[in-house]
């Protein structure tokens, strides 16, 4: 049996279920490394155990240094830290999404302030508290999609990892992002930035460049507009979701947008999905839509009905919707009731005219040119 990511990792290349990838097996052997941290753990705990005894619950450091590894979607991230995660020779780890994780800590934070209001506990400061909580059940902490949307989130970071390091945490983590730039354009940017001195003083930051994206190359040749609204729709709307997510569920996330949030309902790295009501019942106008278009690479959005006289406003949206993620190149995954040029049976006046542009552009948007250009795009701004 396999003892190390690279033997993992070399073990289905030998069977053909992956390609070699000289990018992959770098990161494998950064991993490794931390395996090997781990397995020699064992004989520095006492000596870590003792100084938290001497020093107010703090260890003085991780056990061993962990590992931030960043890179666009698709290149097998999530793959080799899940084999490194089940490699991984201690009990006491943990495997999350991350906004699960942080929701959990506020969960937790929140907890301890009742105790607190209730005078159960006396420390005023709930992160020392939280943090020897989640140390207790947990010295290995393994996170997919690190990234930082909410502002919560964002001020208390730098502090609660800098109590998790203290006590002894190792931390390997995925994301799409590198640790300079998490959380750019946040509000308050400026109180998130100590964290990025945390999290570099104890992981290694490596980059998977890997030429392939491997999730895109499956999802070549899929239709991307699919119709009509039935179940046979709905599974291959999930099955597409699932080939560009690698098949995670997502989780709901918001963006910041001057001083109030943007709901995403489920989102997974650089891919979203809405529903037509979500979009364009709701009142969203332009800045919203070109919000989604610049943190998002694909959108999907079910359900979109054949339209009527009376849904002027919906009307409205879903021509403003597509002309922004258009013209931003957004691969667009689609279940509707018809075809788009059946989309708006009655055509008056000039929402009539620009729904002929509507139903052009979404006949464009599942084109093979457009399509390249949209990959194109995404592979440019990945080499920025």
């Amino acid at each position: 049996m396999a003892a190390t990511v690279t033997e993992r990792l070399q073990a289905l290349t030998d069977d053909k279920t992956l390609s070699p990838d000289e990018a992959q097996r770098a990161v494998a052997a950064e991993l490794d490394t931390v395996l090997e941290g781990l397995k020699a753990a064992p004989s520095r705990r006492k000596g870590k155990l003792l100084s938290r005894l001497f020093n107010g619950g703090k260890s003085g450091g991780p056990l061993t240094r962990g590992l931030y590894i960043h890179g666009s979607v698709g290149r097998g991230k999530t793959m080799l830290m899940d084999m490194f995660f089940e490699l991984a020779p201690i009990a006491d780890k943990r495997r999350a999404h991350f906004f699960a994780f942080m929701a959990d800590v506020q969960d937790r934070l929140n907890a301890y302030r009742r105790k607190l209001k209730a005078g159960e506990v006396k420390e005023a400061d709930p992160i020392g508290p939280v943090a020897d909580e989640i140390i207790a059940e947990n010295r290995l902490l393994c996170f997919d999609e690190f990234t930082v949307t909410d502002i919560a989130d964002a001020m208390i970071l730098s502090r609660l990892f800098s109590a998790l390091f203290e006590r002894g945490c190792v931390l390997v983590a995925t994301s799409n992002v590198a640790p300079d730039d998490l959380y750019r354009d946040g509000l308050n940017r400026g109180l998130f930035l100590p964290f990025i001195d945390v999290l570099k003083e104890n992981v290694t930051v490596t980059t998977l460049d890997s030429a392939t994206d491997y999730r895109m190359e499956k999802f070549e040749g899929r239709p991307v507009y699919l119709t009509p609204l039935d179940e046979k729709t709905a599974a291959r709307m999930d099955e597409n979701w699932k080939l560009l997510t690698g098949s995670r569920e997502g989780e709901a996330e918001e963006i910041e947008m001057r001083g109030r949030v943007l709901h995403v309902p489920r989102a997974c790295g650089e891919v979203a999905r809405f529903s037509f009501d979500d979009l364009c019942k709701k009142p969203l106008g332009a800045t919203d839509y070109m919000a989604i278009a610049r943190r998002y690479r694909t959108v999907f959005i079910d359900g979109v009905p054949v339209l009527g006289s009376d849904s002027r406003n919906e009307i409205k949206r879903f021509i403003m919707l597509i002309d922004t993620l258009y013209d931003q190149t957004i691969r667009t995954v689609i279940s509707a009731a018809a075809m788009p040029e059946d989309l708006l049976p009655e055509r008056k006046g000039r929402e009539g005219f620009e729904f002929d542009r509507t139903a052009s552009r979404l006949f464009e948007m599942r084109s093979t040119d457009y399509l390249a250009a949209h990959k194109k795009k995404w592979a440019e701004n990945a080499a920025e």
